[in-house]
């Protein structure tokens, strides 16, 4: 099982489609993208899937940050989710990657609590300019 983490805490997963492995059908409706996709395919992408997860196979395996970014940059203006091993540390990171919401394992929420994503939630609150202007 897997718990959705967003600003408003966990919740159950509501996406009613199926994910799918961009290298197996890259046209489909909604999209796994692993942290190695091309960023030439990025375009496509945004223009042709309507949700994309991205996965993120380790916590210090920042290409999907990137891969959001670039995503939205490039028009993707569909559910985005990032998938696998990202920590609550990283949720406000996610939140300014471009991400709507981050999908974990029952054991990783578990050992990190709905409270210690709802604290990096505000995610105007916890920035570097933000600490420095307080």
């Amino acid at each position: 099982m897997s718990v959705i983490v967003t600003d408003t805490g966990f919740a159950a997963d509501d996406f009613n489609g199926t994910f799918v492995p961009y290298e197996d059908t890259p046209d489909a409706p909604a999209l796994v993208l692993a942290p190695d996709t091309p960023h030439d395919r990025l375009t496509e992408i945004a223009n042709s899937a309507q949700a994309v997860a991205i996965s993120f196979p380790s916590f210090s395996d920042g290409r999907g940050f990137t891969l959001a970014r670039l995503l939205r940059l490039a028009g993707f203006t569909g559910r985005l989710r990032a998938r696998g091993h990202v920590i609550a540390d990283q949720y406000t990171m996610a939140r300014r990657a471009g991400f709507d919401e981050v999908e974990i394992d029952d054991d990783l929420a578990a050992r990190q609590p709905q409270e210690q994503w709802l604290f990096r939630a505000d995610h105007s609150a916890h920035d570097y300019q933000s600490r420095m202007r307080g």
